[in-house]
């Protein structure tokens, strides 16, 4: 025996769902994709010296 018909609190409901995932997956999406854009620049980089401790501390380093 099963549920012939949907009430339309479980109608509501769903549709609330689908829009909340869909809202999810996009900011998921936007963040993915600006992480590839900034890796992708050259803007991400590890430095294992701290700031100012390696030598020419003055100098402005070129991103070659």
């Amino acid at each position: 025996m099963g549920i012939a018909h949907e009430h339309e609190l479980h109608q509501r409901r769903r549709g609330r769902n689908i829009g909340v995932g869909l809202t999810l997956a996009a900011f998921i999406a936007i963040v993915f994709g600006l992480t590839l854009v900034k890796i992708g620049s050259g803007d991400f980089s590890a430095s294992t010296a701290p700031q100012g401790a390696e030598s020419g501390a003055g100098e402005v380093q070129s991103g070659n």
